[in-house]
């Protein structure tokens, strides 16, 4: 996972959110990651997620189900 924590880094600095379409392939380092699956997948199973994978997505303005921030 730690690709798509980077993936995800690299959008919000450029993008300054973290809400890509479902679709969206971001690059990094030339390999393609599915960035809208894994934000949507990690969304729906924040229950699953580590506390500190949870804070690393919340820092970058993830929006939860529910509300949360």
């Amino acid at each position: 996972m730690g690709g798509d924590i980077r993936a995800a880094r690299q959008f919000h600095a450029r993008e300054g959110h973290l809400q890509p379409p479902r679709k969206h392939v971001e690059m990094v380092d030339g390999i393609e990651r599915k960035l809208g699956m894994f934000v949507d997948n990690a969304r729906r199973r924040a229950d699953k997620l580590s506390d500190a994978r949870r804070q690393e997505l919340t820092e970058l303005g993830m929006r939860w189900a529910g509300g949360e921030a």
